[in-house]
């Protein structure tokens, strides 16, 4: 009898630490049985570089919501940055190489100024990480849609006139030689891994998560918890404006409304991913396949010509669902 409830603990206990795979992998499985193009290298590819930007967006979301915040304003902030690097090409000529290279390093230092604020305006001010963030939101909607007199904006890309949006768009649509992956996904990889390391082996993500856990504890132990929080909301800046560069890349295109309901769609995959949105516990690799899990969904019902309407109610289903699978680990 002692054995049986062992082994029924441990399964139960596999089975919330490896929820969101087991989806995941339900999911290809399904997917792969309902669509013979699901599993075709040209669709997985796309779905691939559609979700690159997501992805950083949700890493973004994660390290904040480690420390027991939320961030509202992420969508905001990848459209704000995306506008700047196709205005600052477009209006200010800067249409060479250099020049593009100065586009991108503004909006993405741009994304870390507007996180750096909202950090500013939580941990030292004592703003509610909702209304601050919301506020932000809101004013970066309003500086884009200035800035662009609401119409998008399209760069030219003639090689010989305008070199480096030239660049910038073959980026977005090009893929490695090798294997084909697009170079957007390349870049995301490569975020996605150190943030990983950053999280998992350095002092940085051990003291963020401790922020989150028991932040009046990690106080009193001597550890600046403003600083780290602070800095959490800084991060999630700089990666909503690596993530409007990398879409200004694919799409082509700036629009200032970019990323409207994608700061959701980031939250919902950290959750989906296991994170608790009361701080201190999230994985990066969660995170990531919460985001392909909502993936999925959209992408099989594209496949199989089903409305988008039905995706929001199975989306919203599976964020419910993850919660009251958190919720249980909690309280084991």
């Amino acid at each position: 009898m002692k054995w049986e409830r062992l082994g029924k603990r441990n399964i139960s206990r596999f089975l919330q630490t490896y929820s969101c795979f087991i989806i995941l992998l339900g999911l290809i499985i399904v997917s792969g049985a309902l669509s013979d193009k699901f599993l075709s290298q040209q669709n997985i590819f796309n779905v691939l570089r559609q979700q690159a930007h997501i992805a950083i967006l949700a890493l973004g979301a994660l390290i904040v919501i480690l420390t027991g915040g939320i961030d509202l304003s992420s969508g905001a902030i990848l459209g704000i940055s995306n506008v700047f690097v196709a205005y600052f090409i477009t209006n200010l000529a800067l249409d060479s190489m250099g020049g593009a290279a100065i586009s991108i390093i503004t909006a993405i230092l741009a994304g870390g100024l507007a996180g750096f604020i909202n950090g500013l305006l939580i941990a030292y001010l004592s703003m509610p990480a909702f209304i601050a963030t919301l506020a932000s939101m809101t004013m970066l909607r309003g500086v884009a849609l200035v800035m662009t007199n609401g119409t998008p904006i399209r760069p030219p890309v003639d090689p010989l006139a305008n070199p480096g949006s030239f660049a910038l768009f073959r980026f977005g649509q090009d893929s490695d030689p090798l294997i084909g992956m697009p170079w957007p996904v390349w870049v995301t990889v490569v975020i996605v891994a150190f943030f990983w390391f950053l999280m998992k082996y350095t002092t940085f993500g051990r003291l963020t998560m401790a922020t989150g856990s028991n932040e009046d504890a990690t106080r009193l132990a001597g550890i600046n918890v403003k600083m780290y929080k602070t800095a959490a909301y800084t991060l999630c800046g700089l990666l909503a404006g690596v993530a409007g560069v990398l879409l200004a890349a694919r799409a082509g295109i700036a629009i200032p409304a970019a990323g409207s309901g994608q700061e959701l769609t980031s939250i919902a995959a950290v959750v989906i991913g296991g994170a608790s949105l009361s701080g201190g516990s999230g994985k990066v690799a969660n995170t990531i396949v919460g985001v392909f899990i909502l993936a999925l969904i959209g992408n099989i019902m594209t496949l199989l010509a089903i409305p988008a309407y039905p995706q929001q109610i199975i989306e919203g289903a599976i964020i419910i669902a993850a919660v009251f699978l958190n919720r249980g680990k909690k309280k084991k």
